[in-house]
């Protein structure tokens, strides 16, 4: 591979160029855990990168850096960079990957890290370079190749250099995986979807089920494209998996973000409530769909059930009261569930939704597209919810929720999988802030979106599937006559006709010469 650095413009290529090489060398080695020795080694060269860059400055020692050590770690505490000893810093790695032990060099550098930057690190890099299948020839050439690219200096730090390479493989690896990537990895398309509609400018933000840190990475980049200030908002997530929770510390870790508040334990959000006080301004979540394995049988007589007791055997509304249980009195939510939670009556879901849509926090319903998700082809959908309606920070729309049918958006990436373009996510959120704006231009558009009061949907007895408020769009007259389309018609299916009797003869001639005739009985 030539040496191209990131800074280059063909930014996309570059991508799909180090995680083709990268796969390349990955040999025998499941997916699942290439992830972390990839992702490992990213973050090890991130951070490796930054702290060179200071470290020549107080090398160099001028101006506010006279007289200053560049081995005193509170140099680089002082400007939040990670301290890196020298045995473990890029260089002496990328000096040492032609050794046979290159795997057990890597593994005392993550160490070594975690022990000089343990208050923020701790337990969170991975340790697995030094194990006997990991073939120490492929491994030494995925640090060759990473070590081509320049991550953690200033200009890549602006161009979001690193973030752009660990979002693209994160999303690799969970297409890779296939229904198991679904664990640690939402699409980028759904995150952003959710993150523009909700618009987390200030305040707590939560996700109990928080996977690879997704939803706080892009509310942060949200907040950055809208000049706000990243101060405002503190994160707080939990995460079941051990491995993935590791994934979103380090994901957090080289954005600069305080991952703190993530918190792991095995039982799970339901068990074990890690942030059983947190009262949020935003809950962004991607839940496990339709899960029968939650425990409910040991929760039937939990707290949280306000609207309702869920069935042992389906999860969804059981984390929608979790997120409503965690939400602050004018605070709101989005999340994913799959589509038969807008319409299912079994085991009494349908009596929580209807009581969800009487307590009036049901706020938006959209239909998605299918194809967006990597591990399901089940159907999805988003719901929003809300505790001020009542007009404390938009117009009151106390008995209304607006329905979206974005099922017919999106495009292709490739044969298995859609994705929203940007005017994609920009007409459904704005037509959601829109409805929601005092003042704001909202209109009903058959087909795509409607504002239907609490009698519409009761009606419906509570089903809220966008497609039966929104209808069917209008077909567009093309100004044809009707006389003049059949005209066209007509002798299209004329054409059509007479090239199958043609076809008929040609089969019947074909099959003479191999000794069958064809009796047709009229």
């Amino acid at each position: 591979m030539p040496q191209k650095k990131a800074k280059s413009n063909n930014t996309d290529t570059f991508e799909q160029k180090l995680w083709k090489t990268a796969d390349k060398l990955r040999k025998n080695i499941d997916a699942a855990e290439y992830k972390h020795i990839v992702l490992g080694l990213i973050f090890l060269k991130y951070i490796s990168d930054a702290f060179e860059e200071l470290h020549q400055k107080l090398v160099k020692g001028e101006g506010i850096y006279e007289g200053a050590d560049p081995e005193d770690k509170d140099e680089y505490v002082a400007e939040n960079v990670f301290f890196v000893p020298t045995e473990a810093r890029w260089s002496y790695i990328q000096g040492q990957a032609k050794q046979p032990t290159i795997g057990k060099i890597v593994d005392d550098a993550m160490e070594l890290i975690e022990r000089e930057n343990s208050k923020r690190l701790k337990g969170i890099l991975p340790k697995v370079y030094g194990q006997q299948k990991l073939d120490q020839a492929s491994l030494g050439g995925l640090i060759d190749l990473i070590g081509l690219i320049t991550l953690g200096d200033a200009e890549a730090q602006a161009q979001d250099v690193l973030g752009r390479v660990y979002e693209y493989f994160l999303g690799q690896f969970a297409l890779a995986e296939g229904k198991k990537g679904g664990q640690f990895y939402t699409p980028e398309s759904i995150v952003r979807l959710l993150v523009e509609m909700l618009e987390p400018y200030s305040g707590r933000v939560f996700d109990p089920c928080c996977g690879s840190g997704g939803m706080f990475v892009q509310s942060e980049k949200f907040i950055s494209a809208h000049q706000g200030r990243l101060d405002d908002i503190s994160i707080y997530g939990q995460e079941s998996n051990e491995t993935t929770y590791k994934l979103c510390r380090m994901n957090l870790a080289i954005r600069g973000i305080d991952g703190s508040n993530i918190k792991w334990n095995p039982e799970g959000s339901f068990l074990n409530d890690a942030h059983k006080d947190l009262k949020a301004d935003f809950v962004i979540a991607n839940p496990p769909f339709n899960d029968s394995d939650w425990s409910g049988d040991l929760l039937q007589n939990d707290g949280r059930w306000q609207y309702g007791k869920p069935p042992a055997g389906n999860a969804n509304f059981a984390w929608v009261q979790h997120f409503l249980y965690h939400l602050a009195p004018t605070g709101s939510a989005g999340f994913v569930l799959s589509n038969g939670s807008l319409s299912s009556n079994t085991s009494g879901e349908g009596d929580i939704r209807k009581t969800l849509v009487e307590a009036d926090l049901v706020d938006c319903i959209v239909m998605l597209p299918t194809q967006l998700f990597y591990n399901t082809g089940i159907p999805a959908c988003l719901w929003f919810m809300s505790r001020s309606k009542n007009g404390t920070k938009n117009r009151s729309r106390k008995g209304e929720v607006l329905f979206i049918d974005a099922s017919e958006l999106g495009y292709m990436v490739n044969r298995k999988n859609r994705a929203f373009t940007d005017e994609d996510i920009a007409k459904i959120a704005d037509t959601y802030h829109q409805w929601k704006q005092q003042g704001g231009k909202y209109q009903d558009v058959k087909g795509f979106c409607k504002s239907a009061t609490l009698a519409d949907i009761e009606k419906h007895n509570f089903v809220l599937t966008p497609g039966r408020y929104v209808g069917i769009p209008d077909e567009e007259d093309d100004g044809i006559a009707f006389e003049e389309k059949m005209e066209i018609l007509t002798k299209e299916l004329a054409m059509q006709m007479r090239e199958g009797l043609a076809l008929d003869e040609e089969i019947k001639k074909q099959l003479a010469k191999v000794g069958f005739t064809v009796e047709v009985e009229v």
